[in-house]
């Protein structure tokens, strides 16, 4: 039901972010490059100091992070980034594998297959340029990207909640990812063959490539792994 005309007088449109998301938001992106690296500790007074923030609006940007699972709190140490181990890697993929299969026959299903892949095709040119020029960090922004698009274009407002914390963590990765590559070319033709089987609607290829490509990141980040064959590393404590 709508509000009748005249209620709540005293709420205002928010026209810009507030400081603790700010923050949070800077923090962020922070540790998705590398920026902060895994195990960093956070501190209050540096980091209060660097934003030219009270300690207030960074407290909350910081819990904010640790709600997310990127940051990891320990009694009478403080705020630490998180790392991820195999098991992470493992479970961060095997996730993100059910969210853009489900993502991927949204797309293959609608009518809309040849607008998705316009759009995935430009995230791929922009891997291209990054891999003639060298520059690993756009590439693997690009190829982020190409991830996000697939998954917002399912229309699907759960899918893009579920995969916002993932994408994070995945770009974490992709800094260990990109050095097991020894051409960056094939990082740039495993996504073209995803759009070419999009565009011409091949279901039962598109699925396989987007298994083969989740698959093969956790094989190079987690040796011995396996999502396909269900081999995950042992559970620390549980060995």
């Amino acid at each position: 039901m709508a509000l009748p005309p005249g209620m709540l007088p005293e709420i205002e449109p928010v026209s810009r972010e507030s400081t603790a998301a700010v923050i949070a938001r800077q923090l962020r992106d922070a540790i998705m490059t590398g920026a902060l690296p895994p195990g960093t500790q956070l501190g209050e007074t540096e980091l209060a100091s660097r934003f030219q923030v009270s300690r207030g609006p960074l407290r909350e940007a910081m819990q904010h992070l640790v709600s997310e699972g990127l940051l990891r709190s320990e009694r009478h140490r403080g705020l630490f980034v998180i790392d991820l181990g195999p098991g992470d890697v493992y479970d961060i993929y095997a996730a993100r594998s059910a969210i853009e299969r489900a993502a991927m026959l949204r797309a293959l299903r609608g009518g809309d297959r040849d607008r998705i892949a316009d759009l995935l095709e430009h995230t791929v040119a922009e891997m291209a340029t990054a891999a003639v020029e060298d520059d690993p960090t756009a590439l693997s922004t690009a190829d982020l990207r190409f991830h996000e698009v697939l998954i917002n274009a399912s229309g699907s407002k759960r899918l893009v909640r579920m995969a916002r914390t993932l994408l994070i963590e995945t770009r974490m990765c992709l800094t260990a990812l990109q050095g097991t590559y020894q051409r960056v070319e094939e990082r740039v033709e495993e996504h073209t063959k995803l759009i070419q089987a999009l565009r011409a609607g091949d279901e039962e290829t598109a699925l396989a490539l987007l298994e083969a490509h989740m698959e093969d990141a956790v094989q190079r980040l987690a040796p011995g792994t396996s999502l396909r064959d269900g081999h995950a590393p042992p559970v620390p404590g549980n060995a």
